[in-house]
């Protein structure tokens, strides 16, 4: 394996476990206002499961968001500024989703939550919706021309196959959610979770059987063919799970479907990294998008080193936070009050 095929592949790892992680992270707060209708604790709960969590997910981001400047600064270019409106409204989606996660219980005033709340609502659907829509256009391709440059409009962003994406990315986001709530709470949070999950059964699995496919159709090689298998039987473990109430095997076929709907992206990809749909000349690959070698040497140490640290520490995190919530364990809140404060 070359450094350029090797660094790839740890790109598509990186937004595996982005998507992994942080999908469940989404997919809790997209069901929040639902699941948690009536109730300021049950809203607690259900974000609470993803308390100790969610800011640790999203390093996956950073991280891999970091590794495609530094080992393929031509790939980063072109698509940051080709997808610059869209990547700013995600942007601007996910610091709101952060401040009202982080201010929600700085002030003991329903008011106030309900407006975090909404925060933390929009947070969850822009980006569960755009990611699908961004990487669909990755694998279909964008109009390059010969200087690598973007050189259509927003417009051309708005294909069929690339809005399927951003159906897929948010359903499946949502079930993800669904699966890991009935993992992590219990009592009536829990039913609520089961029966959403179940309703979002059918028409996740339609849209991803139909998005898997046309990319394996349109997109894919030989090899592709297993993780589009993996993904139909990751949802198909999760219907089976979820009807014999094993939520651990539940929420276990879900994240397969998830880890192998990302292969099938990034196994449709290569060698490319951003297709022309101009003209294929004008594709970037991972040879002419790449770093040199010795940046690529350099930096292949740096995550030998580094990456089973950071896998060891949130596995541990995961392990000491893996006891379930309900609504008796939610304590009254507390913060400060609206406005001056009396003697």
């Amino acid at each position: 394996m070359s450094l350029q095929e090797f660094w790839f592949v740890l790109i598509g790892v990186l937004f595996t476990g982005y998507f992994v992680l942080e999908g469940f992270d989404f997919g809790v707060g997209m069901l929040m206002p639902a699941l948690g209708k009536g109730s300021d604790a049950r809203r607690r709960v259900v974000l609470n499961t993803i308390g100790p969590v969610w800011d640790a997910n999203e390093v996956w981001l950073l991280t891999a968001a970091g590794a495609m400047f530094a080992a393929f600064p031509e790939w980063y270019a072109s698509l940051f500024s080709g997808f610059y409106l869209a990547l700013l409204l995600l942007l601007v989606a996910l610091i709101l989703r952060i401040c009202a996660i982080e201010y929600r219980g700085k002030i003991n005033d329903p008011r106030w939550r309900a407006r975090c709340d909404i925060g933390i609502g929009i947070g969850s659907w822009i980006p569960a919706i755009a990611w699908g829509w961004v990487f669909a256009n990755v694998v279909h391709g964008v109009p390059l021309n010969e200087k690598k440059q973007f050189a259509g409009t927003v417009w051309d962003l708005f294909g069929p196959y690339a809005l399927l994406g951003g159906l897929v990315t948010g359903l499946l986001f949502a079930l993800h959610g669904a699966m890991f709530l009935v993992l992590k709470t219990d009592g009536e949070v829990r039913d609520d979770a089961r029966r959403t999950a179940r309703l979002l059964l059918v028409p996740a699995t339609v849209a991803v059987g139909a998005f898997g496919l046309w990319t394996q159709l349109a997109y894919g090689t030989e090899w592709t063919w297993i993780p589009l298998a993996l993904a139909v039987l990751g949802l198909a473990t999760a219907v089976a799970a979820d009807l014999g109430h094993r939520d651990g095997w539940a929420f276990t076929g879900t994240t397969v479907t998830v880890a192998a709907a990302t292969a099938l992206l990034f196994g449709a990809l290569f060698p490319n990294v951003l297709p022309s749909s101009l003209d294929s000349a004008f594709d970037l690959t991972i040879h002419n998008a790449s770093s040199t070698p010795y940046t690529l040497k350099v930096m292949s140490w740096a995550a030998v080193l580094v990456t089973p640290v950071v896998l060891v520490y949130q596995g541990w995190t995961y392990w000491v936070f893996r006891k379930r919530i309900t609504v008796e364990q939610i304590p009254a809140p507390v913060g400060l009050p609206l406005g001056p404060v009396k003697d």
